[in-house]
């Protein structure tokens, strides 16, 4: 692998996207070319997942197996179509969620068995797998606050999300679970206060990614 697979995980409203597009304008400012992806999504097979998923009016009776198994769908199609490409092509690829949000939302969120949701998802990513992971935490309420502020800036069609209409209790599980996981990759994942001013969070951001950039060069 030439190039750089960099995601960004967390519970909604942590911040994640405002972090992955002040990482990619620094990146790119410095000659790196950079893609930036998302899941479920980041492809057109993914794209219309991502809309089953989320913002069906049809999707209310959809099954924890069965979210598990599309996610890892619209997530196999993104690894073969988009990333190992780019990656072989020494680009940079920063990542909106990959499969550490499905051991959190499916395993702990939704309570499947950890041993085959952890078997499904190494099906669909092989020896694909992120060299750093970024998980920013807030606490609930400001994931909540968050979620609020969010919905007026919306499109009409994307106000509903199925996810975000899970209970407390769901994502105080999502939490623990990468809080799991966190503990045990630290040299992978890190943990990060998302609850910073978003300059700070960046900053931090910053000083772990520029020590391994040369590992995928300068163009």
């Amino acid at each position: 692998m030439k190039g750089l697979f960099i995601t960004f995980e967390g519970t909604e409203g942590c911040g994640k996207s405002t972090q992955i597009k002040l990482l990619a304008e620094h990146l790119k400012a410095i000659g790196h070319r950079v893609r930036l992806l998302r899941e479920p999504g980041g492809t057109p097979i993914g794209e219309e997942i991502r809309h089953t998923l989320k913002h069906s009016p049809h999707n209310g009776a959809m099954t924890a197996e069965a979210e598990l198994l599309l996610m890892n769908a619209s997530r196999a199609q993104l690894v073969r179509e988009i990333i190992r490409p780019a990656l072989a092509a020494g680009e940079i690829i920063l990542c909106d969620r990959f499969y550490d949000s499905t051991v959190a939302y499916q395993g702990y969120g939704r309570e499947l068995d950890l041993d085959k949701v952890k078997a499904v998802i190494e099906f669909a990513v092989g020896e694909t797998k992120p060299n750093l992971t970024f998980f920013l935490h807030v606490s609930q309420e400001l994931s909540e606050q968050r979620q609020r502020d969010r919905q007026t800036s919306l499109p009409l069609e994307l106000q509903r999300d199925r996810f975000e209409e899970a209970d407390r209790k769901f994502f105080e599980r999502v939490a623990h679970g990468y809080g799991v996981i966190a503990d045990s990759e630290p040299q992978r994942v890190k943990f990060i206060d998302g609850a910073q001013p978003v300059e700070c969070v960046c900053a931090e951001i910053w000083q772990t990614v520029q020590p391994i950039l040369p590992k995928v060069g300068r163009w």
